[in-house]
């Protein structure tokens, strides 16, 4: 599950997953799934933390821009009773932006509540957006919320789903649009032997509601190979996206050098 299509994304998003993980034990990844896949899926209760790289060439409507953010994606399973949930926070840092700023952009959290089920897994759960920017060129300035839902349908070697997450604000700066983003990612993945997996991008399939059109239409490929370190398994993965809707500033292309540390329960 990836991050809103808004200008671009702290220890408040650690300190928050923290606590929540505080509300029950850690859930572990279910024995029928292996650790490679359940790597590549969103709704698999697997602690991790992601650092991802992303590097986005020639911005649509502008002349020669680039920009440069590193991703920090914490995700911690807990339970509540009978219910077992994802916490994840997604906190970006623009290092190259169009518009000259560096630092810290708007966060983004939320809580899936998921369920088993023979064919695979889905959850439901509320998002958050946060206006922890720190200039005002990063981040919407707006606290916006919505609902998440989504599914993945697995087999040993093959994985498919869809989640939908909706961002509407509620508060914040008066001066700036309003917040009002639908995002849609499709999940595809196939395992390969020694570890190897490909599958879809992290493809983000944005609507923005206030301005009617479609500002995120990628398509993309993603490689992954799963390595041990001692007892330590990581993720390495790497993609590529062509952004396809040019109806507003974003990035034609973009590049993601991933690297997940995994700590099954």
């Amino acid at each position: 599950m990836c991050n809103p299509s808004i200008p671009p994304r702290t220890g408040m998003g650690l300190l928050i997953l923290t606590t929540v993980a505080g509300a029950g034990a850690a859930a572990t990844v279910p024995t029928n799934q292996a650790l490679d896949q359940a790597a590549n899926d969103p709704t698999a209760s697997l602690m991790a933390v992601q650092i991802q790289n992303i590097y986005s060439g020639n911005y649509y409507n502008l002349h020669d821009e680039s920009g440069n953010t590193v991703l920090l994606r914490p995700v911690v399973p807990f339970t509540t009773g009978a219910l077992s949930h994802i916490a994840r926070a997604t906190i970006p840092y623009a290092t190259l932006s169009p518009s000259g700023k560096t630092g810290l952009g708007d966060s983004v959290l939320f809580d899936l509540i998921v369920f088993n089920q023979s064919w695979g897994r889905w959850g439901v759960g509320p998002v958050l957006l946060l206006p922890t920017a720190t200039d005002s060129a990063l981040g919407a300035q707006k606290w916006a919320a919505g609902p998440a839902l989504g599914f993945v349908a697995r087999q040993p070697s093959f994985m498919w789903g869809l989640f939908n997450q909706n961002l509407f604000s509620f508060a914040g700066n008066g001066r700036r649009d309003e917040v009002k983003l639908s995002i849609l990612q499709p999940i595809l993945n196939y395992s390969l032997p020694h570890k190897w997996s490909i599958g879809a991008s992290e493809m983000n399939i944005t609507y923005d509601w206030n301005q009617g059109v479609w500002s995120n239409l990628p398509l993309g490929v993603k490689v992954s190979k799963l390595h041990k370190f001692n007892a330590l398994p990581v993720q390495f993965s790497g993609s590529y996206e062509y952004n396809f809707a040019n109806a507003t500033v974003v990035p034609e292309w973009s590049v993601n050098l991933t690297v997940k540390l995994l700590f099954p329960m």
